[in-house]
C-alpha cells in the first residue's frame, strides 16, 4: 500500500496470508471449518487491457488491502480462481461452501462443474459442492458481474464517488469458507425471546437432541422446540450485555451458539409512548454508522476495527449504532452482542435516488409526496422485499439488533404501509421504522425525523415514540487524517475546541430537553469521517476521537436517565 495513502493501524496485525480467518458465523458454529480467504487469482476481461493479477480475499478489488485497488467499471468477464485440498478426515458426509457476500451477481464452479449462483451483494449464501469435489487438489472459480445495477441493493456505492456517496465495492467482500456436515444435519436454529428466557426452534437434525447451557445445565428433548428459563435470569442491555452460551447436539451434528434474554417493545409511560428495553423506558442515544474503512472499504483489516469503533462510542456514553444502509459480517453483530451496543439496522436501498425529490424538497419542508410516484419497477421492488426478508432472517437471533429501518428519506420508497405490515409479520419482536426522515405514511412503530439545518424542535409530533433518526453532521477536518482535499458536512468548524463545544451545546440544549420530554432515540451523524465526509466523531483512519469522554460521559448519563 502506498505509504502516503490514508490507512488504519489494523494493517499491522492483519494476517496477510489468511485475513479474517475467524469462524464467520458465531451463533451457528461447528468444529468443521476451512477458511478460503487469502491469495486468489483475479481476471478482469472484456475491456483492454485485460487484467490478471493476485488479489487478497476477502477484500474487494477497489480496496487497497486487496492489493488490486482499481475500479472494475467496464470489465464484463470477471472471475476469481484458486485451488484447495480438503484436510484428512474433513469430510463427514456433505461439503458446503459459504460466501459471506459477493456483489452483485455471481456463479460458482468447482472443478469446472457449476454448483450454484447468487444475486445481491449483502447477504450470505451457501452451496452444496459434495458431488463436484475430488480427492486431492480442487479448482474453485467464482465468476461475478457488478455494473452497479440499481435493481439490486447498493446503498452508498456509486461509480462517481463524492460528498455523501462512496467508492463502490465489487465481487467478494466477506469471508469464503468450507465446512462438512453429517447427512442428518441441523439446518438452522431460531431463538424466540421471552421475558424470562428463550424458546429455541430447531430445523433439521435427528429427533433426539441435547442442549447444554453454559457447559453445565443439560436439557434433553425430542422434536424441534425447547424453552429455556434460567434461574434468576440475567437480562441483556448495553450496560450489562449478558450472554448465555450453549451447545446443541443432534446425532453426529453439534452446534455452538448463544442467546440473550431481552425484550423491546412500546409502552405508555406517564402518558407518553416510549420504546422500552426489558419493560422499562430506555433512551437509545447513538450514532449513524456507515461501516467504511479507508484501506478495506467495506471491511476493516481486522475485526479490531469493529471492536474499537464500538468501544470508542461507548467511552463517550453512546449506547447505540444505526447501521446505515449496509449489512455487516456476522462478527460485527456478535461484537455488538458481547460488548453491549444496541443496533438500529437499516435495510439496503435500491432503485434510483433523486437529489431533488429525496433530499432537496423534503429538507425545505415538502415531505408529503406520495410514494406511489417512486420506485415503480416491479422486479426491483421484489428484490428489495426479498432482501428485507433475508436481513430479518439473518439477524433474527441477534439480541443487539432492536430496531429496523425500511426506507430512508424516500429513496426507493414504495408502499411503505404494506412493507411495514409484511416486516412486522416476519419479525414482531423489534421496533420497525417504516420511513426514516420524511414521507411518513400511516403505519410505523415510531415517529421518525431527520433534522439537520434547524433546531431540534418537534411541533407536530404524533402519539408514537419520537425518534430523531438523523441530526448533527458537524464537520471538522483533522489535518494528517484526511482522505482528500474536498469536504462535506452540514456545519463546519475551523478548530477542534469549537467543534467539540458545538456538539456539546447541541446535546445539552436540544437533545437533553427532548429526552426529558419523552423522546425515545437519537442518532447523531456520524461515527467516523468517510472519504469526503468529515462529520465523524472519529477520523476516517480511527486515530483521533474528536470529543472528550471525560466531558461527554456525564452529559450522556443525564440523557440516559430520562
Amino acid at each position: 500500500m502506498d505509504k502516503n495513502k490514508l490507512k488504519t493501524r489494523y494493517i499491522e496485525s492483519m494476517d496477510s496470508e489468511c485475513p479474517h480467518s475467524y469462524y464467520p458465523r458465531p451463533q451457528f458454529k461447528r468444529d468443521s471449518f476451512l477458511s478460503l480467504n487469502g491469495k486468489w487469482q483475479l481476471h478482469l476481461g472484456g475491456k483492454k487491457p485485460e487484467i490478471d493479477t493476485e488479489i487478497l480475499v476477502p477484500f474487494c478489488p477497489e480496496s487497497a488491502l486487496s492489493g488490486v485497488e482499481m475500479s472494475i467499471d467496464g470489465y464484463k468477464d470477471c472471475y476469481y480462481e484458486r485451488s484447495f485440498s480438503l484436510p484428512d478426515g474433513f469430510v463427514k458426509s456433505r461439503v458446503l461452501i459459504h460466501f459471506g457476500a459477493v456483489d452483485q451477481v455471481c456463479r460458482v464452479y468447482v472443478n469446472g462443474t457449476p454448483v450454484g449462483e447468487n444475486e445481491g451483494g449483502y447477504l450470505p449464501f451457501s452451496l452444496d459442492i459434495t458431488e463436484a469435489i475430488i480427492n486431492g487438489e480442487n479448482t474453485l472459480r467464482v465468476e461475478f458481474t457488478d455494473t452497479l445495477d440499481l435493481k439490486y441493493p447498493y446503498g452508498k456505492q456509486t461509480k462517481r464517488r463524492g460528498g455523501m456517496w462512496y467508492t463502490p465495492v465489487s465481487g467478494i467482500w466477506q469471508s469464503v469458507w468450507l465446512e462438512s456436515i453429517p447427512e442428518s444435519a441441523i439446518e438452522s436454529i431460531r431463538i424466540e425471546p421471552l421475558q424470562d428466557g428463550v424458546t429455541v426452534l430447531v430445523k433439521g437434525g435427528e429427533s433426539k437432541k441435547t442442549l447444554t447451557l453454559n457447559g453445565r445445565e443439560v436439557y434433553e428433548f425430542e422434536g424441534n422446540e425447547i424453552t429455556i428459563r434460567p434461574e434468576n435470569p440475567r437480562l441483556w442491555s448495553p450496560e450489562e450485555p449478558n450472554l448465555y452460551y450453549f451447545t446443541l447436539e443432534s446425532g453426529l451434528d453439534k452446534i455452538e451458539s448463544y442467546f440473550a434474554i431481552r425484550t423491546v417493545d412500546i409502552r405508555q409511560i406517564n402518558g407518553v409512548n416510549r420504546i422500552c428495553l426489558n419493560g422499562k423506558p430506555y433512551v437509545f442515544n447513538g450514532l449513524l454508522d456507515q461501516g467504511y474503512f479507508p484501506d478495506g472499504l467495506f471491511l476493516p483489516a481486522t475485526i479490531d476495527g469493529y471492536l474499537d469503533d464500538i468501544r470508542a462510542v461507548k467511552s463517550l456514553g453512546f449506547n447505540m449504532l444505526r447501521k446505515h444502509i449496509k449489512v455487516e459480517p456476522m462478527i460485527f453483530y456478535y461484537l455488538g452482542d458481547r460488548e453491549g451496543i444496541a443496533v438500529f439496522q437499516d435495510m439496503v436501498n435500491n432503485g434510483k435516488y433523486s437529489f431533488l425529490l429525496d433530499t432537496a424538497l423534503p429538507t425545505i419542508g415538502l415531505q408529503k409526496l406520495p410514494d406511489t410516484l417512486r420506485h415503480r419497477n416491479k422486479e426491483s421492488r421484489a428484490i428489495f422485499e426479498n432482501t428485507m426478508y433475508g436481513i430479518a432472517d439473518l439477524l433474527y437471533n441477534t439480541p443487539s439488533v432492536v430496531y429496523y429501518t425500511i426506507f430512508n428519506e424516500g429513496w426507493g420508497q414504495f408502499r411503505a404501509d404494506e412493507m411495514f405490515e409484511k416486516l412486522k409479520a416476519k419479525d414482531g419482536t423489534r421496533i420497525i421504522d417504516a420511513t426514516s426522515g420524511w414521507f411518513r405514511r400511516t403505519k410505523s412503530d415510531v415517529d421518525s425525523r431527520h433534522i439537520y439545518f434547524k433546531p431540534l424542535e418537534i411541533k407536530d409530533a404524533d402519539s408514537r415514540p419520537l425518534v430523531i433518526s438523523e441530526f448533527g453532521g458537524y464537520s471538522y477536518r483533522c489535518e494528517g487524517h484526511l482522505f482528500g482535499e474536498k469536504n462535506y458536512g452540514y456545519k463546519s468548524f475551523d478548530n477542534l475546541p469549537a467543534f467539540a463545544d458545538a456538539v456539546y451545546e447541541l446535546y445539552e440544549k436540544q437533545v437533553l430537553p427532548l429526552a426529558e420530554g419523552g423522546a425515545s432515540a437519537f442518532v447523531y451523524t456520524q461515527v467516523s469521517d468517510v472519504e469526503d465526509e468529515t462529520n465523524g466523531i472519529l477520523t476516517y483512519d480511527r486515530e483521533v476521537i474528536k470529543l472528550s469522554p471525560e466531558r461527554f460521559m456525564p452529559l450522556m448519563e443525564r440523557i440516559k436517565k430520562c
